[in-house]
C-alpha cells in the first residue's frame, strides 16, 4: 500500500466521521464544528486529486464562509442551550442497521467495477485551466449567476429590514 492510498484512505475516514459526528451530536454548535472537520478533510481529498485550487475554493468558502455563517446564525437567534432529548434506543439501533446495510451494498458493488487503466499524468496549471474555461467559454453564464447572486443579497437586506410602521 503507498502513501497516497494511506492518505486516501485517513482523509475519507476523517470526512465520514465528520459527517456521522454531525448526525449523532445534539448540540447545534458541535455539529457545526463536525461539519467544518469532514470539509477540510474533503479539501484534503482535493489535494490528492491534484485539483489544488479546488481544495483552497473548499477551505474558503465551505469550511470558511459557510461555518462562520452558520456559527453567526446561532449567536444571533434566540435558542434553548438545553440538549434535546436523547432519540430512542431502538430508532438509532434501527438506523444503525440500514447504515450498515447500505455501505455493505455499496462495497459490493465497487468489488465488481472494471476501474480501467489508471490515469497518472494531470495537467499541472489547473488555475489557468479553469480560468480560460471559465471566461471564454463560461463568461455569460458567471455574470448571470453574479447578477442572480446580487438580486438574492439585495432581496435578503430587504427581507431583513425591520419595518417602522
Amino acid at each position: 500500500m503507498s502513501g497516497e492510498y494511506a492518505a486516501f484512505f485517513i482523509l475519507a475516514f476523517f470526512a465520514l466521521s465528520g459527517a456521522v459526528f454531525m448526525l449523532s451530536f445534539t448540540k447545534v454548535i458541535h455539529m457545526i464544528f463536525a461539519v467544518a472537520f469532514s470539509f477540510l478533510s474533503i479539501a484534503g481529498l482535493y489535494v490528492l486529486l491534484s485539483a489544488e485550487f479546488v481544495a483552497v475554493v473548499q477551505i474558503l468558502v465551505y469550511t470558511g464562509a459557510v461555518t462562520i455563517l452558520a456559527v453567526f446564525g446561532i449567536m444571533m437567534t434566540r435558542h434553548d442551550a438545553e440538549e434535546e432529548g436523547k432519540g430512542r434506543r431502538g430508532q438509532k439501533f434501527f438506523s444503525f442497521l440500514v447504515v450498515l446495510a447500505f455501505l455493505l451494498v455499496m462495497a459490493w458493488g465497487i468489488q465488481g467495477v472494471n476501474w480501467g487503466e489508471r490515469v497518472t499524468q494531470f495537467d499541472k496549471n489547473n488555475v489557468l485551466e479553469i480560468g480560460q474555461t471559465l471566461f471564454n467559454q463560461y463568461m455569460i453564464p458567471f455574470e448571470l449567476v453574479s447578477v442572480l447572486l446580487l438580486v438574492a443579497l439585495i432581496g435578503a437586506v430587504i427581507m431583513a429590514k425591520e419595518d417602522k410602521s
